[in-house]
């Protein structure tokens, strides 16, 4: 349930196209809850028939030109519902952690490649995170809105970093394995 709130999020932050949200969600939010083009096409759909955003107004109608959408009173209340509901946690689940786990049983061929190409992604991406903190996070961006952007930024900086040290760990343990 957590696409149509993602897209709330983005749309009362700045009103937005289809086109611009996507383009919104492969820059930043799709860093941490991914949706494809189709996904958020549909649900901005869902989310006018239900009253939630409209569309705003064009400048100069044109046939085939792009909407833009705001949020509506009742997409602002959903969404402010949303947040302070209570939600469980959910499990990570990892296939390289069930592999490494099915390793124990069927033997490590070709494993270590892996878990070294991890490693190697996972810097990269860590790497990137970094330099996002650095551009948009300075000291003097303060502001309430601006802390809890940072906060989801180093959720993403402090993961990243976990696994670069456990991949490191593991492939540590591969180099003494018999």
């Amino acid at each position: 349930m957590s696409l149509p709130h993602a897209i709330l999020t983005a749309l009362l932050e700045r009103p937005s196209s289809g086109l611009d949200l996507t383009r919104r969600f492969d820059r930043s939010i799709g860093y941490f809850w991914s949706a494809t083009h189709q996904q958020i096409y549909r649900e901005l759909g869902r989310l006018e028939a239900d009253g939630h955003i409209r569309a705003l107004p064009a400048e100069v109608p044109a046939r085939g030109q792009k909407k833009s959408y705001e949020v509506l009173p009742a997409g602002r209340a959903e969404l402010a519902r949303w947040t302070a509901a209570p939600q469980e946690p959910k499990p990570h689940r990892d296939a390289l952690l069930l592999r490494l786990r099915a390793a124990a049983v069927v033997g490590t061929d070709g494993l270590k490649g892996e878990l070294a190409r991890y490693l190697d992604l996972h810097e990269r991406q860590l790497g990137e995170y970094r330099e996002i903190e650095k551009r948009d996070f300075p000291p003097e961006r303060d502001s309430a809105e601006d802390r809890l952007r940072h906060l989801v930024l180093r959720a993403g900086i402090d993961l990243e970093t976990f696994w670069t040290q456990w991949l490191t760990h593991a492939l540590a343990e591969f180099d003494r394995l018999p």
